[in-house]
């Protein structure tokens, strides 16, 4: 995390081999550095004479420790009870939660999948205590030991170098011989009391379980922002997605362990001129799945034009509501599609929020006003929370003009013209692609007399409706009144 944790600028000449330096000497070096000899503990001069192109960073403990605790987020999708181990430690107590996922080995390899997929890499071990966890997998042991009993010979084989103790303590003790922590537990536990003092000898105590090692909980922030400066610039919005992934994983974490959902969120952009934007997001219903969260992200960035490039993001939790609870089915019930409200989300993210309308029903007679606009969110809300306001309520136009049809007789068609269209009008009646059949008798509607003269009202109409078919088989809502025939609607 030293190393990863670093927004890591690309170099000109293209070279990828870096490292992390501190107090003028070598902390961390990547694969690439290492391979051309440069080692931790090397001066600087001497790792830039045997790679004259080594990139060094100076190291930055701030940015560690947001970056931990931003992964402690993430990791809250697996278990609430974790603890920091700094500074670049993570400790997960997956005892009461093994059975939820599947046993061990499957939250093993889905927290290394998650780790990868947003660019960390990752060396574990599960062991009956946190002390001797964090030992193996300091030391890349990738075992997993259920019992103190198979804890213990695989601590005594670690060296004592493994525990990050003081480099003269651990001189001390191979001056004594002892090099491996089984060495250490055999001698008599007076005298090592007497030369190295009493901290390493009650970390392994600790370690084997031998005496109580109570940690502290990661407690999840009340309100949820992180942030994450970009490798490289980034001069098109899609290359944003990948960048984001770990925000929105961090987010989806931090929603399971508050059992809350979210509504709605925003991405603040840093462009490398100091200019900032934001990309709000605002989900059609409260969700908190992560893969939810992506998709409509990559809408958003391909229909997006940056200003100018990307350095960093930011991402913040606007509106988020405490999740309902739920009973979970008795039986294995397959998955459920995308619905209407992920759906609505697509839509309004390609074409507009102002392009994508929800339908309520309004108490008219006039097919020009009996429908009335609303934002889809505000309805899908309501349906998720109570039952629906009236049996006239919709999410989409062709709900909208169905519902209206079964609150009314005769029957209605499912696209309404934006104004009624003129209609030639024959010897033998009106024309529409043709001559038109009347299938029905005219239903008369006269309604409308409180708006008359008023801006925008459509004021008394008096007209007879009529269902029609003409010569290609199209059916036609039309209507006559004093001025002649006009086309309503089609029927689908």
């Amino acid at each position: 995390m030293t190393l990863e944790a670093l927004p890591l600028r690309q170099s000109p000449e293209g070279s990828s081999a870096c490292a992390v330096a501190a107090r003028g000497r070598i902390l961390l070096a990547d694969p690439a550095a290492s391979s051309a000899g440069i080692l931790p503990g090397q001066k600087l001069s001497t790792a830039l004479g045997l790679l004259p192109g080594l990139r060094i960073f100076e190291r930055e403990p701030a940015r560690e420790t947001r970056a931990l605790a931003d992964l402690a987020c993430w990791a809250g999708r697996f278990t609430p009870t974790l603890s920091l181990a700094p500074p670049a430690g993570l400790l997960l107590e997956i005892g009461g939660c093994r059975r939820l996922f599947g046993g061990v080995a499957a939250i093993v390899e889905s927290v290394l999948d998650g780790c990868r997929a947003q660019g960390w890499s990752a060396d574990w071990a599960v062991a009956p205590t946190p002390l001797g966890a964090r030992w193996l997998a300091q030391a890349a042991a990738a075992c997993t030991l259920e019992s103190i009993a198979a804890l213990a010979p695989a601590l005594a084989a670690l060296p004592c170098t493994v525990p990050g103790w003081p480099t003269d303590t651990v001189a001390r003790l191979e001056s004594f011989g002892l090099r491996r922590l089984g060495d250490l537990a055999a001698q008599p536990a007076a005298g090592l009391h007497r030369r190295i003092g009493n901290g390493p000898l009650d970390d392994l105590l600790r370690a084997r379980g031998e005496i109580p090692d109570p940690q502290r909980a990661f407690i999840f922030p009340e309100h949820f922002a992180a942030g994450l400066e970009l490798p490289s610039r980034v001069e098109f919005a899609e290359g944003l997605a990948f960048a984001a992934q770990r925000l929105f994983a961090a987010l989806a974490g931090w929603l399971q362990v508050r059992q809350g959902l979210l509504r709605a969120c925003t991405l603040h952009l840093t462009h490398d001129d100091g200019s900032l934007s934001a990309l709000p997001l605002r989900f059609g219903e409260a969700c908190a799945d992560e893969s939810r969260f992506l998709r409509l992200l990559r809408e958003h960035l391909s229909r997006l034009q940056l200003a100018a490039p990307v350095e960093a993001l930011h991402l913040t939790a606007d509106e988020v509501i405490a999740r309902p609870g739920a009973s979970a089915g008795l039986f294995e019930q397959a998955p459920n599609g995308e619905g209407a409200a992920a759906c609505i989300e697509r839509l309004r993210a390609r074409l507009g929020d102002d392009a994508v309308q929800s339908l309520v029903l309004y108490a008219d007679h006039r097919p020009e006003c009996a429908t009335q606009p609303r934002d889809p969110a505000s309805i899908l809300t309501a349906k998720t929370t109570s039952t629906r306001e009236s049996a006239g309520v919709s999410t989409a136009l062709g709900s909208a003009v169905v519902s209206m049809v079964a609150t009314c007789a005769a029957p209605r068609p499912l696209w309404l013209l934006p104004a009624p269209q003129p209609l030639a009008e024959r010897p033998d009646g009106p024309h529409w692609h043709g001559p038109l059949q009347l299938l029905t008798r005219g239903e008369r509607l006269e309604s409308g007399w409180w708006d008359s003269g008023e801006p925008g009202g459509i004021g008394d109409i008096r007209r007879d409706y009529f269902v029609v078919r003409n010569g290609q088989g199209q059916w036609a809502w039309v209507f006559r009144d004093a001025q002649g025939w006009y086309l309503q609607g089609v029927f689908a």
